[in-house]
């Protein structure tokens, strides 16, 4: 997985960037707000030798935007296109595909308020999916407007949530004085029916947001990506403005469901102490998409192309030259030179979820010939040492 967005992310022009594993605790304070999930409940502080309050950090975005300004990025051609991937931290309780130790993907383009670099954002994750064939993944879409036109609507959903004040969760309670629009980001059950009748922000966008906002539709329109306006969608951190999205996945229930999840935030750096610029990201939690993988493609395996074997103990040597050749030239492989039976360990590269089985025995060492067994078809051909790379990327789809 890692390896395919790389690439992807390459070909869109983003660099790879690494941030601290920890930060000023301020850092995360300051972009996420104080009535995000993620500062009450969720991040792991502590006080070190010289009594500064450290953060683990719990998402990408903001030491992005602390690194653009502080490593000199604002001084190269605009916007900055970066990505990253790396573990974060989050305290919770652990789920399928959510740990406390997470790892995300992350882009963030930084330094240009043009709507079409939303749409570059969401393609490149919804090419990414693709690239891994994964379906079953809608699209939700929504704008949350700016600071011009959301404090006019937060002050309509307080209207519409005050009568309501005494049956609501004790969050959403902290959430109407602090930030109401986090009100409709609410997983309690028992708060849902409450978000169908409430004033939707894409009707009361200013005008810019609103022309920004059919900008990036008709983009996506456009490069036939099908999306779906979700009205109630916020997200989970206060520095989001105009465009917010999610990938669901229809197999994932309940609070995490989302693959992938980012927006616009124009706001972000003058919150942090830096000069106003704007800029659009996202995140794909990696966990939650390998048990999606698992889960379609049962038995496969990242990166495995090949799983090498010997017949005896006399063929060891010459499978792993044939194995060292074989990486040389990009492919993922295992060498399996114990002393179990074979068909036990073309069992093994079958669990392993390798494509090919390589093998070599005393009679195929004699005549410098390697068998190449494709383990769907089960169908299996002799290659000479020489020509084993090109047989192997004929094989894998083309690569060689």
């Amino acid at each position: 997985m890692q390896q395919a967005a790389e690439r992807l992310a390459v070909r869109y022009g983003y660099r790879k960037i690494d941030t601290p594993i920890f930060e000023a605790t301020e850092l995360f304070s300051r972009s996420a707000g104080d009535a995000s999930d993620i500062v009450l409940k969720e991040m792991y502080t502590f006080t070190d030798r010289g009594e500064r309050s450290l953060t683990l950090r719990p998402e990408g975005t903001a030491p992005i935007v602390r690194a653009y300004f502080e490593g000199g990025l604002t001084e190269e051609p605009q916007p900055v296109r970066l990505f990253y991937i790396g573990p974060y931290f989050r305290y919770g309780r652990p789920q399928a595909g959510r740990f406390r130790q997470l790892h995300q993907l992350g882009v963030e383009v930084i330094g240009d308020d043009d709507p079409g670099l939303d749409v570059e954002a969401i393609q490149l994750a919804w090419s990414w999916f693709k690239e891994l064939g994964l379906s079953g993944i809608g699209l939700q879409v929504n704008s949350i407007g700016d600071e011009v036109c959301r404090p006019a609507y937060r002050e309509l959903l307080r209207d519409y949530y005050r009568p309501l004040l005494p049956q609501l969760c004790a969050d959403d309670q902290v959430r109407f004085e602090r930030n109401p629009l986090r009100m409709l980001d609410c997983n309690v059950p028992a708060d849902q029916r409450f978000k169908a009748d409430a004033p939707r922000i894409v009707d009361h966008l200013d005008a810019a947001c609103a022309a920004a906002f059919e900008a990036v539709k008709a983009g996506l329109r456009g490069l036939d990506i099908p999306f779906a306006l979700n009205p109630t969608l916020v997200r989970g951190l206060d520095y989001y403005t105009r465009t917010v999205f999610e990938g669901w996945h229809e197999s994932l229930g309940g609070a995490q469901n989302a693959l992938v999840g980012g927006g616009r935030y124009d706001g972000l750096a003058a919150e942090l102490g830096f000069r106003s610029t704007p800029g659009m990201g996202f995140a794909i939690g990696l966990d939650r998409t390998a048990v999606i993988l698992k889960q379609e493609r049962p038995g496969e395996s990242d990166g495995l192309d090949v799983y090498a074997v010997t017949v005896s103990a006399e063929d060891r040597g010459q499978v792993i030259e044939l194995a060292s050749t074989l990486r040389g030239h990009g492919f993922g492989v295992i060498v399996d030179a114990g002393e179990a039976r074979l068909d036990a360990k073309l069992r093994k590269a079958d669990r392993r979820g390798a494509r090919l089985a390589l093998i070599v025995g005393p009679e195929e060492r004699a005549h410098g010939q390697a068998i190449l067994r494709d383990m769907r078809d089960k169908e299996q051909v002799s290659v000479g040492y020489g020509e084993l790379p090109a047989a192997v990327g004929k094989r894998l789809d083309g690569r060689v």
